[in-house]
């Protein structure tokens, strides 16, 4: 009885029979042959069905089959370096499973908004399910990462009563007698698990109710927070930067096929893992964008063509170092020369795709904190649990959020982040 295997498998079974479980993605026919492209959800490749050395039953079976019909094939594998692959499977047998009839997503050429349409079957094409393993590449290493470091993973809650960076993009809910929000983010909570177990990082979806319509926004997405007790920022940098190599180097050495397919340059991603990453500060960046026709003054944040610049002057990932404080949130500690910036940075991924993680280190005084928290117009009762941290054993913290759909976005290169999740959620879409 010929073996199972799945099709990513198969280079471990040249010239063997094997048996696998496929669908029908494509398929032509020339008189006595028939070329069918099958997947299995590990990878595509091609099926050859010679008139001549199955049945006249098993040929038909094959020249009438559906696209995304699923079925068993039985045959043998031989290297094919035509293909992405490498392998294909010539057929010896055929058996139907499930019939499909007028399948919507064809070969031809399909609109964007057709496509999100029918997400849950347009997941089944080649583009997807590339971005797709990669993603999932970036979420193993992500874990192997920080516990090679000594991390520990904390789940925060998705229902908070407050906010981390105020509540005028937050969705609203009702929590019984109470209001509650869908978290922006999990930092206060991953600062409460830094102070008990050292370093802690947290992986989950957070929400954004912000109203718009740009390649980098979603109104769902995952986010990595780690956060780190006894380390100042410059301890916190290089932890980013080296995480963000593993991320890279992880999919190079796993992906091959994944980047082949996106027809991604592994060359160019190779220059990524190469440390240190450069750093420039705010006031740099601001100076750089005057003298090139940006009219940027100094307490601007940076948009998608600000960073884009930035980033374009660099072969790698750039940290921007002390943005204003009045762009940025509440927690951070401000610098120790001057009172207008705060201690944190921004990394901007290369070939225009911005910022990519965001983090500082925390301000640990009691009577500073409750200022801006006061400063800032924020209720505070809300924060009063905040607050005990720096109350009860206060010391040096630093962390970073990093966003898993804009990583995804660059590290693929899509041209919109509503390719890099399964099932986006933007400003106009909530279905499928």
């Amino acid at each position: 009885m010929a073996q199972r295997i799945s099709i990513k498998d198969a280079k471990n079974h040249v010239d063997e029979e094997v048996e696998i479980g496929v669908w029908l993605t494509d398929k032509r026919s020339s008189g006595k042959i028939a070329f069918l492209q099958l997947r299995d959800g590990t990878a595509f490749f091609q099926g050859v069905v010679r008139k001549n050395d199955v049945s006249e039953e098993v040929f038909q079976i094959a020249k009438n089959l559906h696209q995304e019909s699923s079925f068993w094939v039985t045959g043998t594998i031989h290297e094919d370096s035509r293909s992405h692959f490498g392998y294909e499977i010539q057929i010896s047998d055929i058996k139907p499973v499930g019939d499909s009839e007028d399948f919507p997503i064809t070969p031809k050429e399909h609109g964007i908004e057709f496509l999100l349409d029918h997400r849950h079957l347009w997941l089944r094409s080649r583009r997807p399910f590339a971005i797709m393993q990669i993603r999932n590449e970036m979420i193993r290493a992500t874990y192997e990462f920080f516990n090679n470091e000594g991390f520990i993973k904390m789940d925060p809650p998705i229902l908070t009563g407050s906010a981390p960076e105020g509540t005028t993009e937050l969705f609203e809910t009702e929590y019984f007698d109470k209001q509650a929000y869908l978290s922006q983010s999990g930092q206060l909570y991953m600062e409460a698990g830094a102070m008990a177990f050292g370093k802690v990082f947290s992986f989950g979806p957070t929400f954004r109710a912000e109203k718009s319509k740009t390649r980098r926004h979603l109104t769902e997405f995952w986010m990595i927070e780690p956060e780190m007790a006894f380390m100042h920022q410059e301890e916190s940098l290089k932890i980013q930067e080296r995480y963000i190599a593993y991320l890279v180097q992880s999919v190079i050495d796993n992906c091959a096929y994944e980047l082949k397919l996106l027809d991604r340059d592994v060359d160019q991603l190779k220059k990524y893992t190469k440390l240190p990453y450069p750093r420039i500060s705010y006031d740099e960046a601001i100076e750089m964008l005057q003298k090139n026709g940006f009219d940027s003054k100094w307490g601007d944040d940076f948009g998608s063509p600000e960073e884009t610049f930035i980033s374009d002057q660099f072969d790698q990932p750039v940290f921007v170092l002390n943005y204003p404080k009045a762009i940025k949130p509440f927690y951070m500690k401000p610098a120790e020369d001057r009172d207008d910036v705060y201690v944190c940075a921004d990394l901007l991924a290369p070939e225009g795709y911005g910022e990519i993680i965001g983090g500082s280190e925390r301000e640990v005084d009691y009577d500073k904190l409750y200022a801006e928290i006061e400063k800032k117009g924020l209720n505070m009762p809300d924060y009063e649990w905040y607050l005990d941290l720096r109350k009860y054993g206060s010391v040096p913290h630093s962390g970073f959020g990093l966003g898993l759909e804009r990583a995804v976005t660059w590290i693929c290169k899509l041209d919109h982040l509503r390719e890099a999740i399964p099932f986006p959620r933007m400003i106009n879409r909530l279905k499928p």
